[in-house]
């Protein structure tokens, strides 16, 4: 991207925040559409008329930026009450972490004309405006709302607390002229680092490109133009139109899918879905050399048993009856349509390790006269990049098919439980939910069996037999020597029990009402549940529902080890680590017995989620956390999250494999599972929502011609007990230019890899340590483009590849976020959630949680913003929004009378109400979790909650602006070059 060429004086405003499905860009009132909004800018390549100072009133430019203040905000915001700062509530903590009037970027005064900025050499490729759009634009986004387009048609002058770059267009490379900003800049980094140690001589013998300058000189402060900067909102905008309209047909080796904000269908056609495997670039380096040479991690991410629109099918199931899958007997990768058949069709060679095997006479066809089977688009295994084999009593434990699994609810009836209310909601909601346990192939009903357990400081089994008139409680107080007391009657099927299961479910809220309780025990309750799967034979699921550190003499009791006096030392590490190693000791045996294990914690204080989420981590569990609970206010998320958690398809006593074709071996994993060895990713049960994400290495040389070959293989147990392999196959291209492996890299994934690589990082060195490092490997990447794919230019200049682009913006969110810069209100506990939660996200949840999603809705000059980061929804309301607005949204009169923190829009029955809340409602099925709205009042002390999730801004905890760490990021790269 060059952003030094002319172009059409084109005004680069009014750019929209992509829009949802339903939410057209038409016109306003009937009125037709304004293609070239009026705007305070000058045209491109002119002088700047009538550069206002202050936005027009009203007007909220971007994720990036503060809401518009009448006044300014107090130096110090009252901290917020109970359940309003922690993750459990809003995902990133009450952090005052967004601008304020004590905190503001350097502002550049006057306009440059264009002709001050050097001139970098035209490229070939034709130029195209970059504009810089909502978050981070400062165009306002066009919603249709209340069944008519309503728009912000000018964009508004930034804040103070923005900057702006020269005007700039966009090329295949990147190009700012930062020479001069360095000046301006207000120290976010301090001075540059010296020569990287690790980086060895980066680059010997460098070109010069003719004269290249010295380092910078302080020079007059330009004004920065935002339009120079590249913008998420545009890429996203621009790939939405490019790429969403046909479908991404699979056939094709080493193609670059969609980005993840993209809706777009599939075609397989010999090549796996990207909703099951994207990879941080699609053309990777022939040889390892080239591969340090250019710092690009080589990683995919897998989603195996990702869920798929109802426009795509679900992979198709392959019966080889008792002979099994046909698979190559050197490696054991399995047959996919990359194998070559040869000598008739009675042979084939595997295209991973080569070697040639034997056709069984059963599988034996025919090739026509291309060396193709004449059968090949009649099976699956041959045609399809995904699918899945029925697997043989071989692939199960013990050479036995297995049981179904089954479900045990297991529920502290502390006092805290109790006097919350959650127990009795908790039962209420069982005694419908237990009817939607998921089932397969149209069964008419689960097979899964359920149990219950309860328990405070001794555990409290039950019988609920069928042929019981009343549900039988058994105690067991020795919680030092776990045992299951009963067999038969404790796992049942839920129509035989369900009149003794409502009895029981009935009683327990009654029975503990007037507990006395406060202490709890914890691994116990997992070892007990685990004992109860394996006296039953099977595998299954523990949903654990705690609220307290477990203190209670037993097993696994923790001490309050809170301490945050060790943020920013050497011993900040051990805050993320498990306080004992019981944990991990117990998680293994879970995972040999097929026990998953999901955690629902409601915490009111301190409860060691780093210990405690230690066994749901290693088994492929999930953790939710929901702090300060309360009933009015957490019921509905909670239940929502409790539904979809029970209701969703897992894979059980699972095992995944990634087979490497010659050249590359996988050589690193990130995410909720345990390994044993060094290949087999071992996981009590898998959901559609995990992903494992894989690093490859090189240990040979590959061929541009062949190409690399991925092949995940999941073997688990399905929620009928059919034992099932999923095949999932990806080829890649190979290069030996380095300019290949650039085009074709995506920054999305690339981002995803690095975020894990870096929270991992975290529990064994400095948290400062692990940011240098992730900044280093950003200037390495991009300063081997630029010495080596860029065209010459000058040193001032930014050069950044087409596909990279928004790689400092993303990698700076990545930095900022609370586990890597906390905020003084983020709890040790929260930082512990959110490091195991991004674990094991996939690409799209990365995405939106480093880079939250604003959305104007644009009902009066831009007083009401809605914002999500996939685990929040703020909306925020502006001081001077409508009348009518407040009316029509809180049925309130005025803008004092609605109340800050509000978590439900009041139901009304006007246009408005029902296209904001059938927005909110289409925002959170997109999301694997319920996301709670808080309603945000303009200068409230909530709002410095929102403002930290503007993350193109400078926070209060020290997070450099986007600007900065651009500026940042040059200099390093300037250090490597030199």
């Amino acid at each position: 991207m060059n952003v030094n060429q002319s172009a059409p004086p084109v005004p680069p405003f009014g750019q929209p925040q992509p829009v949802y499905p339903g939410y057209h860009q038409s016109s306003y009132g009937g009125q037709p559409g304004s293609t070239a909004p009026p705007t305070p800018y000058g045209a491109y390549n002119g002088p700047v008329p009538g550069y206002q100072q202050t936005p027009p009133p009203g007007m909220f430019p971007s994720v990036s930026r503060a809401p518009p203040s009448s006044e300014a905000p107090p130096a110090s915001t009252a901290q917020a009450p109970c359940g309003q700062a922690a993750y459990g509530q809003f995902g990133q903590g009450d952090v005052q972490n967004g601008p304020s009037s004590t905190v503001q970027m350097q502002r550049f005064p006057g306009s440059q004309p264009f002709g001050s900025v050097p001139l970098a050499p035209v490229v070939s490729q034709p130029a195209v405006l970059q504009p810089y759009g909502p978050p981070p634009t400062s165009a306002q986004v066009t919603a249709q709302l209340a069944g008519m387009q309503i728009s912000g048609a000018v964009a508004p002058t930034l804040p103070p607390e923005s900057g702006h770059f020269p005007e700039a267009f966009r090329d295949r490379e990147g190009i700012l002229n930062l020479s001069t900003l360095w000046p301006c800049l207000s120290g976010s980094f301090g001075p540059a680092r010296g020569p990287q140690p690790n980086y060895g001589s980066p680059y010997p013998g460098a070109p010069t490109f003719g004269s290249q300058p010295g380092p910078p000189q302080p020079l007059p402060p330009k004004r920065l133009d935002p339009d120079a900067i590249p913008s998420p909102i545009q890429v996203i905008e621009d790939d939405r139109n490019n790429r969403g309209s046909e479908p991404f047909v699979t056939g094709v080796r080493g193609q670059v899918p969609p980005l993840v904000t993209t809706n777009f269908l599939v075609k397989d056609q010999g090549n796996a879905s990207p909703r099951y495997i994207r990879c941080t670039s699609y053309n990777i380096p022939c040889t390892s050399d080239m591969a340090k040479q250019a710092q690009v991690p080589l990683a995919a991410v897998i989603k195996p048993l990702a869920r798929l629109p109802p426009e795509e099918a679900s992979p198709y199931v392959v019966d080889h009856g008792e002979s099994g899958p046909l698979r190559c007997n050197r490696c054991k990768a399995y047959m996919c349509p990359f194998m070559q058949f040869v000598e008739g069709g009675r042979r084939f060679q595997c295209c991973f390790c080569s070697c040639i095997n034997d056709v069984p006479p059963q599988y034996f066809q025919h090739l026509d006269h291309t060396g193709k089977r004449v059968d090949a688009y009649d099976r699956p295994e041959l045609s399809l990049g995904s699918y899945e084999f029925l697997a043989t009593v071989d692939y199960c434990k013990n050479n036995k098919f297995p049981s179904p699994p089954a479900f045990i609810f297991m529920i502290d009836v502390s006092y805290n439980a109790i006097r919350s209310g959650l127990v009795r909601l908790l039962c209420e909601e069982l005694k419908s939910l237990l009817d939607f346990l998921p089932r397969e192939g149209g069964a008419e009903e689960s097979a899964i069996r359920v149990g219950f357990v309860t328990y405070n400081k001794v555990l409290h089994f039950y019988n609920v037999k069928s042929s019981l008139a009343q549900p039988q409680m058994m105690v067991v107080s020795d919680v030092a020597d776990m045992f299951v007391p009963l067999l038969d009657g404790f796992l049942v099927n839920v129509s035989e029990s369900r009149a003794v299961i409502t009895s029981l479910l009935d009683q327990i809220p009654e029975m503990f009402a007037d507990t006395r309780e406060t202490e709890t025990v914890f691994a116990p309750v997992i070892q007990a549940g685990m004992e109860a799967l394996k006296a039953a034979e099977c595998a299954g699921k523990l949903f654990l529902f705690h609220t307290s550190l477990p203190i209670a003499e037993a097993p696994g009791k923790l001490k309050n080890r809170d301490d945050r006096k060790l943020i920013n030392t050497d011993k900040e590490k051990t805050l993320f680590q498990p306080q004992t190693g019981a944990y991990q000791t117990l998680a293994k045996e879970c995972v040999a017995q097929g026990c998953c294990v999901d955690l629902f914690l409601f915490p009111n204080q301190y409860v060691d989620v780093a210990t405690l989420s230690v066994v749901p981590q290693l088994t492929g569990g999930s953790v939710y956390k929901y702090a300060c609970f309360q009933v009015e206010n957490d019921q509905e998320r909670f239940l929502s999250d409790l539904r979809r958690d029970v209701q969703k398809l897992v894979g059980f006593d699972a095992v995944m494999r990634v087979r490497t074709s010659t050249g590359i071996r996988a050589v690193d994993f990130f995410g909720a599972f345990y390994m044993s060895n060094t290949t087999d990713v071992e996981l009590a049960g898998l959901d559609g929502d995990k992903t494992v994400t894989v690093e490859f290495k090189h240990d040979d040389r590959l061929n541009e011609e062949s190409g690399a070959l991925l092949q995940c293989a999941l073997l688990y147990t399905s929620c009928a007990g059919q034992r099932r392999l999923r095949i999932h196959n990806l080829a890649l291209n190979c290069c030996t230019q380095l300019a290949d492996l650039y085009r074709n890299c995506e920054t999305d994934t690339l981002i995803n890899y690095m975020a894990k690589f870096a929270y991992r990082g975290v529990l064994n060195s400095p948290v400062k340590t692990v940011r240098d490092t992730l900044i280093t490997q950003c200037a390495q990447i991009l300063a081997c483009y630029r010495k080596n794919c860029a065209s010459p230019s000058s040193a001032g200049q930014l050069i950044l590849p087409e596909c990279m682009k928004l790689l400092p913006v993303y990698l700076n969110c990545v930095l900022k976020s609370d586990v890597l810069q906390p905020g003084a209100e983020v709890t040790t506990d929260d930082r512990a959630y959110v490091r195991q939660l991004v674990t094991s996200m996939d690409v799209a949840e990365t995405n939106v949680f480093f880079y939250p999603r604003l959305l104007p809705l644009v009902l009066s000059n831009g007083d009401i913003y809605l914002l999500e980061n996939g685990l929040n929804l703020f909306l925020w309301v502006g001081a001077s929004v409508q009348q009518g607005v407040v009316q029509s949204l809180f049925s309130v009169s005025s803008f004092s009378q609605i109340t800050s923190g509000l978590s439900v829009l009041p139901v009304l029955d006007n246009p408005l109400s029902k296209k904001v809340r059938g927005l909110i409602d289409s925002l959170r099925a997109q999301r694997s979790r319920y996301m709670k709205l808080i309603v945000v009042k303009q200068e409230d002390k909530l709002e410095m909650l929102f403002k930290h999730f503007l993350v193109e801004d400078k926070s209060l905890s020290g997070g450099a602006s986007y600007v900065d760490f651009l500026c940042h990021m040059h200099k390093e790269i300037r250090q490597l070059l030199s």
